[in-house]
């Protein structure tokens, strides 16, 4: 069964990495949450792949568990508040949209392994708090980034904010740190409901024997 296991985590790497491949041709993607976290789950992945594969250590829980929240955001977040997918300008990877990848395959198949493959019983209560700490960073890296490089993109006409809800030239700083205070609260409620299902499932995998 570790085998299964290894591979399934090694086939999410390979779409979380091969799909966000686009953005080293065109730098400016790296502004996106979407491309951020699907890279870094590839990476956790990839680990947790290899780790299977030969018998070794699985990535800290700590760290499964905040790729597994975020990659959660990203596609809960492209499901209710981006506007869907253009297939006109989207980017394609091996002829399929990366949208459709990193925003829906990614996220399921990333809560599948936690529920299914992981062991269970191994977050701490300040884990919800520690993993807010990626979104400070993220966001001070888009803010500095706009007010460096007004006109980088990636959106259109070289807009430099990725998402409507932090484009401060259309909403204004006010709305701005609302909507941040509004995403902050959301992913700590997401954060504690992924430490809750922690706690209540069995402490070995329900499936295989993976070691963690």
């Amino acid at each position: 069964m570790k085998y299964f296991v290894g591979i399934y985590r090694l086939i999410i790497a390979f779409l979380c990495l091969a799909w966000t491949s686009v953005a080293w041709g065109e730098p400016s993607y790296w502004v996106y949450f979407t491309y951020e976290t699907n890279f870094l789950l590839g990476l956790v992945m990839l680990w947790a792949g290899v780790a299977c594969l030969i018998d070794g250590k699985q990535p800290p829980a700590w760290l499964k568990g905040i790729l597994t929240l975020y990659i959660l955001i990203t596609g809960i977040v492209a499901a209710t508040l981006l506007p869907p997918a253009n297939p006109l300008t989207s980017k394609y990877v091996f002829g399929i949209m990366t949208n459709v990848i990193l925003h829906k395959a990614a996220p399921i198949l990333a809560t599948i392994d936690f529920i299914l493959f992981d062991a269970h019983k191994r977050f701490k209560w300040h884990y919800v708090l520690t993993w807010l700490i990626y979104f400070p960073f993220y966001l001070a890296f888009v803010l500095i980034r706009a007010q460096l490089w007004p006109h980088s993109g990636p959106e259109a006409h070289g807009n430099p904010y990725p998402y409507g809800f932090i484009d401060v030239n259309k909403i204004g700083w006010n709305q701005m740190w609302i909507n941040i205070v509004f995403c902050i609260i959301g992913f700590a409620i997401l954060g504690l409901v992924l430490f809750l299902i922690d706690k209540v499932m069995p402490k070995k995998p329900l499936l295989g024997t993976v070691r963690n």
